[in-house]
């Protein structure tokens, strides 16, 4: 299967070591469950790069080298409701609505949310908060409320600042929504 470019791999392979040195074989488990989860799903044949792999686990890297499994994994559980909501929200019957002003807008549009998609991604956080707990991971309600709230952002964001700051793009979004899972998880935890 051809998920990742060649540096894409090598990034993946950097955030895994990474990971694997913090957290374990089960901090990698994890890790592996939001690749694999959110790769199958998603119905786009683009090979993801090098920004879009630190963008999605550079936090969760992070987190994980400073030894912190609830930052850890409310950063993954805010990055696998971005791909969850959106293939999921694909099969919508309904438009998706800006989240900002609750608008209907063509599907696709940044910022957009359908209930469908919404659920999805909720699904995901609460796939990757007891996948966490399976593993080690005892904070289940402060991770998942982490990915929950890294989806909002990410919806907000995409709504607000993306393609309409220079520097905005997608990638930074998404290292946005998980930074903020990462913060919001260990806030709750209080690690």
């Amino acid at each position: 299967m051809r998920w990742l470019t060649p540096r894409g791999w090598l990034a993946a392979f950097a955030v895994g070591v990474a990971t694997v040195y913090g957290c374990g074989w089960r901090g990698f488990a994890v890790l592996l469950a939001f690749f694999v989860s959110s790769s199958l799903l998603s119905k786009r044949h683009t090979l993801r790069t090098e920004r879009q792999v630190v963008a999605n686990g550079g936090v969760a890297a992070l987190a994980a080298l400073l030894g912190n499994w609830p930052a850890f994994a409310g950063s993954l559980a805010a990055a696998t409701p971005d791909t969850w909501a959106t293939e999921i929200g694909r099969r919508s019957p309904t438009p998706p609505r800006l989240v900002t002003n609750w608008t209907p807008v063509p599907a696709g549009t940044d910022g957009g949310m359908t209930v469908l998609g919404t659920l999805g991604g909720i699904a995901g956080a609460g796939f990757m908060a007891g996948t966490s707990y399976l593993l080690g991971n005892r904070w289940v309600p402060a991770v998942a409320l982490a990915g929950a709230l890294g989806m909002l952002l990410d919806s907000i964001l995409g709504a607000t600042v993306q393609g309409k700051v220079r520097w905005m793009d997608n990638d930074a979004v998404n290292l946005a929504a998980t930074l903020s899972g990462a913060v919001v998880a260990g806030l709750l935890t209080g690690t």
